[in-house]
């Protein structure tokens, strides 16, 4: 409170603003591997956000094979085409974190470094890299509770059906999600390329994302500029393959390349859904964010108050979007924090501890519709 000492007219602003949590970005997408040109993440600056392909093609070079190596059989210029591919499917925002080559784990996990301090990142990938290890490394990223990252893992391109499977069982996450087939789209001399999932996915992440919310999921979506697949996957296959947690692609007559699967790599099944997932994520991050001004603040019932109802509003305005299950507030969510969530010691140790829970809304895989028929 300001001192007067001299009579007068004193004119102090206020902010009647009340305190609010806004919902973090869900959408901006790091890829993860060599390119043409441009910064490289393990010894330059912080990779640059782009906003179209145009400025990829400015900062990072051409769609035009990279130079082979002798780890690296195969010179596509998978990371650009996937920038391509995200920027068609819808995509908005891209980071690329370049490495110095294509199969060194040291180099990718040096350019997932780079990335850290970058705390808009919602999806991570690297396009067309199907290393075990680089997997790992980049499941590893996305696991850490600082990032609050979803991955989009390649599979190797040639695999059937059982060795897909096989592949896929040498992870479980439920911060991961893994597509197959490879795609069939057209190259920069318009001839037809194999190239990896992850870039055309990413960009139906985002695409869903803007347009449906991150709690809806990332399927029954159109892929775009998509001639095929690899393989053509049947329904057979896909029994087979969707409750291993395979998302597949497939060519649906009248309807085109869909997005077939919306599952994550995680063996838990209340993580099962990538949109689960993801939105948990995102509520994490945005209550996360939302709350710095509560640190140093005497850790009392008013405080405890204060959380409590910026959480509930928050969570209200996230039932009035649809983005919560339930007819009434009470059946959506609720929010706790109050000596019922901390125990003494966590008082006198300045911890504020708050329960929340949220009835999520999770996809309709199958639609059942019974038919009766009466006789007459």
């Amino acid at each position: 409170m300001p001192e007067y000492t001299v009579p007068g007219v004193y004119v102090q602003e206020t902010s009647s603003r009340r305190k609010t949590i806004d919902g973090v970005n869900t959408h901006t997408t790091a890829f993860i591997g060599p390119t043409l040109q441009g910064p490289d993440a393990s010894v330059d600056s912080a990779p640059e956000l782009l906003t179209s392909f145009a400025e990829f093609e400015q900062i990072y070079g051409s769609l035009d094979d990279l130079p082979a190596d002798e780890c690296q059989s195969s010179a596509t210029n998978f990371v650009a085409y996937a920038a391509r591919a995200f920027f068609d499917e819808g995509g908005q925002y891209l980071y690329i974190s370049r490495t110095s080559d294509f199969s060194s784990l040291a180099s990718y996990q040096r350019a997932l470094a780079a990335i850290e301090p970058l705390q808009d990142i919602a999806i991570v990938a690297t396009p067309g890299n199907t290393s075990v290890e680089v997997a790992h490394a980049l499941i590893a990223y996305a696991e850490r509770p600082d990032t609050q990252s979803f991955a989009v893992i390649d599979p190797p391109p040639g695999l059937t059906s059982a060795e897909v499977l096989e592949y896929r069982g040498q992870f479980d996450s439920k911060y991961a999600a893994m597509y197959y087939p490879w795609v069939v789209a057209s190259s920069k001399e318009d001839e037809e390329i194999l190239l990896p999932p992850s870039g055309f996915i990413c960009g139906i992440y985002a695409r869903t994302d803007v347009q449906r919310g991150v709690h809806h999921a990332p399927a029954n979506e159109e892929l775009r500029g998509v001639v095929g697949f690899e393989h053509n996957i049947t329904r057979i296959d896909q029994e087979k393959l969707n409750p291993e947690g395979i998302n597949c692609l497939r060519f649906f007559e009248g309807r085109g390349h869909q997005v077939w699967g919306a599952r994550t790599l995680s063996r838990e099944p209340e993580w099962k859904y990538v949109n689960v997932r993801r939105f948990f994520n995102y509520l994490q991050a945005s209550i996360d964010r939302g709350t710095p001004w509560a640190e140093s603040t005497p850790n009392g019932e008013i405080l405890w108050a204060n959380i409590q109802q910026l959480i509930s509003d928050f969570l209200f305005n996230e039932w009035r979007k649809g983005s919560l299950v339930g007819n009434k507030v009470e059946e959506a969510f609720f929010v706790r924090c109050d000596r019922s969530t901390m125990t003494q010691l966590d008082i006198d140790n300045q911890r504020v501890v708050c329960l929340v829970g949220v009835a999520v809304i999770k996809p309709a895989e199958f639609m059942v519709f019974r038919v009766e028929l009466n006789a007459a």
